[in-house]
């Protein structure tokens, strides 16, 4: 099993080897599963147990002080799961499997992911806020609870900020499976109640016979532009894992001036690309 995970693109980070070090440990973490699926699933969740990303615990307050999470995934078979806006998540990745391997649909949100993940057994009562996550809220003066989406706008238009997210691609080399996942707790200060990229198939994530990428940025920007869509099409017209990354990426660029970040993995290598301040990534393979 080889598998490929990012924690996401942005800033330098301020304790870069820590972060490493909880990247390497996914990484294994998912190549010593049984099989693609359970590979990337538990690959995430290693990430979003980890407060230093942008995803479970520790992800990203939105306008109302609350952190919602989402989560998508997809196997080289074009199966695929997807969970949005869920409070009190932290294992996300866990929600979208549900999804994709016990329901006739793609795509839950809200409330009723939640009330789907404890149905199966995940955990749906966490308190996501760190105390670092909740002092920059409260710092942040925002409006109270009862104001309206209008109040919220007007405060987190020069607030709204960060697109860090986590993910993983494994691929099987016996059976020549693919699997992508990807999960996030959002954008600082963004108005309560949105979704960016990361649960959306094509944009956050995508899977295909020709292999797997996960995505990390700017979330409007790499929804509009379908761009792990983009870099598996790369694979699909011979590109290996590094070029497909490199031409995604530099398109994206192009395209939209925006930052972001992609993972790309095919049965021959692991790539990665970004034209953000920096982005960390972890490769490792089963014995």
């Amino acid at each position: 099993m080889r598998v490929i995970c990012h924690g996401g693109a942005g800033g330098v980070p301020d304790e870069p080897d820590p972060r490493q070090a909880v990247l390497d440990e996914a990484a294994e973490t998912g190549a010593a599963a049984a099989d693609v699926v359970d590979a990337v699933v538990d690959a995430v969740a290693v990430l979003e147990e980890s407060p230093r990303f942008n995803a479970g615990y520790g992800g990203a307050v939105q306008s109302d002080g609350i952190v919602r999470t989402d989560a998508g995934m997809m196997t080289d078979d074009r199966e695929a799961g997807a969970v949005a806006s869920m409070p009190g998540v932290a294992n996300a990745a866990a929600v979208a499997r549900v999804v994709m391997e016990e329901t006739p649909h793609v795509f839950v949100s809200g409330v009723h992911a939640v009330d789907l993940a404890d149905d199966f057994g995940v955990d749906v009562e966490r308190d996501l806020l760190t105390d670092d996550t909740r002092e920059k809220y409260e710092d942040a003066d925002p409006p109270g609870h009862d104001a309206g989406p209008k109040a919220h706008l007007d405060w987190l238009e020069e607030r709204f900020a960060g697109h860090d997210t986590v993910g993983a691609v494994a691929h099987d080399p016996v059976t020549d499976a693919f699997a992508a996942c990807t999960s996030t707790g959002g954008r600082t200060f963004a108005l309560a109640g949105r979704v960016g990229d990361v649960p959306q198939i094509g944009s956050g994530f995508f899977c295909a016979p020709a292999g797997g990428a996960s995505a990390t940025g700017a979330g409007e920007d790499i929804a509009k532009a379908t761009l792990t869509r983009r870099a598996v099409r790369h694979l699909e017209n011979g590109m290996d894992a590094q070029a497909a990354a490199d031409r995604a990426i530099r398109e994206f660029g192009e395209l939209t001036g925006s930052s972001a970040g992609v993972i790309v993995l095919d049965e021959a290598g692991a790539g990665s690309a970004f034209n953000s301040e920096g982005m960390q990534t972890s490769v490792a393979t089963s014995e």
